[in-house]
């Protein structure tokens, strides 16, 4: 499981012109879902969104998480961050998790993080969407479960 973390100060979703979801401060992700990945890592990844310390503290250190801070969530699917990229100029997606297993366990992963984040906001699976974000730093953090 790979999940592209950007500190924010807002981002949105549209989808067909219209916004499907936003946030103000806190943290944008992009999840991409790769054959091996279950609900389990799903839970592990959550754990360290939640926790990571991203936000800065009193003396401007990365010492804060979104849960410290009640900040916002906002997770996106994007199959393409399971491209395999190392081999010629073309990206492949053999890695990647079929779209009838992946659907569900971005579902899981989205309803895990409602129960846990103060604010969420979420894409549609599949959909062709349209994300903006002001990226706060730029802070950006590639993480793997």
């Amino acid at each position: 499981m790979i999940a592209l973390l950007q500190r924010v100060n807002w981002a949105r979703v549209m989808i067909e012109g219209e916004v499907r979801a936003q946030i103000d401060k806190g943290l944008l992700v992009l999840v991409g879902l790769e054959k091996d990945d279950n609900e389990e890592k799903a839970d592990r990844l959550l754990h360290k969104l939640l926790n990571y310390r991203v936000f800065a503290d009193g003396e401007g250190r990365m010492n804060l998480s979104l849960l410290d801070i009640e900040a916002d969530l906002l997770l996106v699917s994007q199959f393409t961050l399971a491209a395999t990229t190392d081999k010629g100029l073309r990206p492949g997606f053999s890695s990647a998790m079929l779209p009838e297993l992946a659907q569900p366990l971005y579902n899981y992963l989205v309803a895990q993080a409602g129960k846990n984040a103060f604010h969420l906001g979420a894409g549609e699976f599949g959909a062709d969407m349209k994300v903006a974000l002001e990226n706060d730093g730029p802070v950006t953090f590639s993480l793997r479960v």
